[in-house]
């Protein structure tokens, strides 16, 4: 895997959605429930030890619905005759897609950017915009992104080009007066939404006293081998911020405890982060070592698909291309989802 570069690869599953099943729905960790004044968001988390959120009611992210019984189901996926526990056991792949923001303003003036919340350049814009043409057949139940406003705004941009026209909508559980706020009133509306989960345990790695600096200015101070010390080693932090170790560690963490909990159970998910909290979640996913992790370089705004199956990941497709059929690699399940995908919206 050394020098392994993954921004030309991206691969495709069939899709996986909501089943009805009465007035209180579950599908995986999330769960939809009536009561009889209107929809809202709830996902009760709180800090746990490990560095990413738990929650009282177990780790759900809850959608109360008005009193009206009307099915929460995908019209693409959903058969009709089928229950919700039936499809879920026939369809056990699940999609992860990961994208790595697009340039951002510090980006385009080459300064150390860590932590520091900086938004995209136009180029940047256009980049998220690409990568949600890429996968705009792919089905996305669920987004994570960092805390951070240019993830924020790639995963936004991004989903402006899905086919299912559904809406992000950023959750906001800092207190009980947000949550009652971002209360959804609409059982029609509530349909064409899908929560984005903000996380700070994806955010970019912590780059100490070398953030707003110049990339090539602190080469010419402190050595170009110290500075690629410090951008490249596994385990050798900057000074006063982060190794990779250090962010892998949080950032897995968070992976394992709330991200994959949803693959498990079904949801297709999207991740729009940062170069070292994604590499660092590769380096998972793929079983990397702490040498081939630092050789692996990601591009700014161009996705990667990952099917999770049977309790494992994998990639698969062709090298990215021009055109929608040079970057997917087909299979047959797709070609149905993709068929049924057309003639519900033409």
């Amino acid at each position: 895997m050394a020098n392994a570069v993954f921004h030309q690869a991206i691969w495709i599953l069939p899709s996986h959605h909501l089943q009805n099943s009465g007035i209180h729905q579950e599908f995986g960790n999330v769960s939809v429930k009536s009561i009889s004044k209107g929809f809202k968001f709830d996902l009760g988390l709180s800090m746990s030890r490990n560095g990413g959120y738990s929650s009282s009611k177990g780790n759900s992210f809850a959608v109360e619905a008005s009193t009206s019984q009307n099915s929460v189901v995908d019209p693409i996926s959903a058969p009709s005759n089928t229950s919700s526990n039936e499809f879920q056991k026939k369809s056990s792949e699940a999609a992860l897609i990961l994208i790595r923001h697009g340039e951002s303003l510090w980006n385009e003036k080459n300064l150390f950017t860590g932590c520091v919340d900086v938004p995209l350049t136009k180029k940047g814009v256009e980049e998220a915009i690409e990568a949600g043409k890429r996968i705009s057949n792919i089905p996305v139940d669920i987004i994570y992104t960092s805390s951070l406003i240019r993830a924020k705004m790639t995963a936004m941009l991004a989903m402006t080009q899905h086919r299912r026209r559904k809406v992000p909508i950023i959750m906001h559980n800092e207190s009980e007066q947000a949550r009652a706020w971002s209360q959804i009133f609409s059982e029609d509306t509530m349909r064409q939404c899908i929560p984005v989960i903000t996380a700070w345990q994806l955010n970019e790695r912590m780059y100490g006293e070398l953030q707003g600096l110049n990339k090539q200015e602190t080469a010419d101070r402190f050595g170009k081998e110290k500075v690629h010390e410090w951008r490249r080693s596994y385990d050798i932090p900057p000074p006063n911020g982060e190794s990779l170790e250090m962010c892998a560690e949080r950032a897995v963490a968070y992976f394992k405890d709330q991200i994959e909990t949803q693959l498990r159970s079904g949801k297709h998910v999207m991740i729009a982060a940062h170069g070292n909290s994604l590499r660092s979640i590769i380096m998972y996913l793929d079983k990397l070592t702490s040498q081939e992790v630092i050789s692996l370089e990601l591009s700014t705004g161009i996705p990667m698909l990952y099917i999770f199956k049977e309790g494992r990941f994998s990639r698969r497709g062709s090298p990215a291309g021009p055109t929608e059929a040079g970057v997917y690699a087909y299979t047959r399940r797709l070609a149905q989802y993709r068929q049924k995908l057309d003639e519900m919206l033409h």
